[in-house]
């Protein structure tokens, strides 16, 4: 068994550009996380599983149902999901309900990996040491600096950053 699960579904994070068609789309593969995992030299035992390939405003409840069964299935009780930022907030609740003995985050990235990788890489180094550093189970988002339960971080539009929530 390996020290995490890392679910792929897609989002911003994996989006490449494609120069025919001039615009961007979420490519059926795993290379983004593959070339961060790449980055821990085989200190680390990530299992990789891709699994929706989708920009998280096309994600649905069926989608949701999906995601949450890979992660019931797999023998990992850390997790860490890769996922578009417009919807990991749903994504978050229904694992929270669905998934309450596993110690899950998701991350993801405003800007793509491949047009600029220090953002992605740097939520995604971030959110697996808040898995590693403990055992308590949870859902977890995260993003720009903070790593929180799902309900206390809330994505600013506005601003383009995730930010704690106040009060």
């Amino acid at each position: 068994m390996s020290d995490v699960l890392v679910l792929n579904t897609g989002g911003t994070f994996n989006k490449r550009y494609d120069p025919i068609k001039g615009e961007l789309f979420v490519p059926q593969d795993n290379h983004a996380v593959e070339a961060i995992v790449a980055e821990f030299h085989g200190n680390l035992s990530c299992r990789i599983q891709g699994l929706l390939y989708k920009d998280s405003l096309e994600m649905n409840e069926q989608d949701r149902a999906v995601m949450t069964q890979a992660i019931l299935d797999a023998d990992e009780t850390r997790v860490l999901v890769v996922h578009g930022t417009d919807t990991m907030h749903l994504s978050a609740a229904c694992l929270a309900q669905a998934c309450p003995a596993k110690r899950i985050v998701l991350t993801g990235a405003m800007l793509p990996y491949a047009l600029g990788a220090q953002e992605a890489v740097t939520n995604f180094a971030l959110s697996l040491g808040w898995l590693l550093a403990g055992y308590a189970p949870g859902v977890c988002i995260g993003m720009h600096g903070l790593v929180l339960p799902h309900a206390q971080i809330v994505k600013d539009r506005q601003n383009g950053v995730f930010r704690a929530v106040s009060g």
